[in-house]
């Protein structure tokens, strides 16, 4: 166990410093982008921001800057693509999630989600709390304390500090499993391409991976899909009302 919360730590350690020396290595193009993009020049502001993302760094607000870009230069798809993006990293950001909203009343498909059941989606907010980083953090620091309390349980002599260490350390092992269960959770929906974005004008969703297949629903440039399977160049989607179909994967691009 101690070996595992080592190599947490030592991960966690190792992403933070990536991440912070990748900012500052990185902030004189930001700098220079987002000049561009005061200065209205956004087709010179995305290339620069896409040129980071090339040499492999990647943020919420860098994903969030080039959405505004893409927004401003009215490429609504591009604009949703990335703020989508944004969003996998920092689900509850209101600015990013206002945008997104504006950018999608913007889009033809108007199409209204299957609604959750109440503990799923308290679940899911309870999730989106924080990103990936700092579930893992708050991983690291329960079970360390649980084993201090550990300690504490087993050299005490006064049995009001060993209840006290005995209950303490049990919830911070059931808080240990959530924050750790979050995390991988995240961390896995962050690296899974899944979803996409319809970047053709109009396009038929076919009942199968044919293109002389009955039609079935037609989805329009913008539109956020979900890939269930896939088939040679063709991709089973579905989309926020539950219909489910097949379209070529090349009228999309995934986030």
């Amino acid at each position: 166990m101690k070996k595992i919360i080592f190599l947490i730590f030592i991960t966690i350690l190792t992403i933070g410093t990536k991440s912070i020396f990748c900012q500052n290595n990185y902030q004189t193009i930001i700098d220079s982008a987002n000049k561009y993009y005061s200065d209205a020049k956004y087709e010179k502001a995305i290339n620069l921001y896409n040129s980071i993302i090339d040499k492999g760094f990647e943020s919420a607000e860098l994903y969030y800057n080039i959405g505004n870009a893409y927004f401003k230069s009215e490429d609504i798809a591009n604009a949703i693509l990335y703020f989508e993006k944004a969003k996998k990293i920092k689900p509850n950001d209101e600015d990013i999630n206002y945008n997104l909203e504006v950018a999608n009343s913007r889009i033809s498909d108007k199409i209204e989600e299957i609604p959750e059941l109440f503990f799923v989606k308290w679940w899911k907010n309870i999730k989106n709390l924080y990103c990936v980083d700092t579930w893992a953090k708050i991983s690291v620091f329960t079970i360390s304390f649980f084993f201090v309390l550990a300690l504490v349980y087993f050299m005490s002599k006064n049995n009001l500090m060993r209840k006290f260490s005995f209950f303490s350390g049990i919830i911070l092992i059931i808080l240990f499993a959530i924050s750790l269960n979050f995390s991988i959770k995240k961390y896995k929906s962050t690296i899974n391409q899944n979803e996409g974005i319809i970047f053709t004008p109009s396009i038929t969703v076919k009942s199968s991976p044919n293109k002389n297949s009955v039609d079935l629903f037609v989805v329009h440039e913008g539109t956020k899909i979900k890939v269930i399977d896939e088939l040679g160049e063709w991709v089973e989607i579905k989309i926020a009302n539950g219909s489910v179909g097949w379209l070529k994967k090349e009228n999309l691009k995934m986030i």
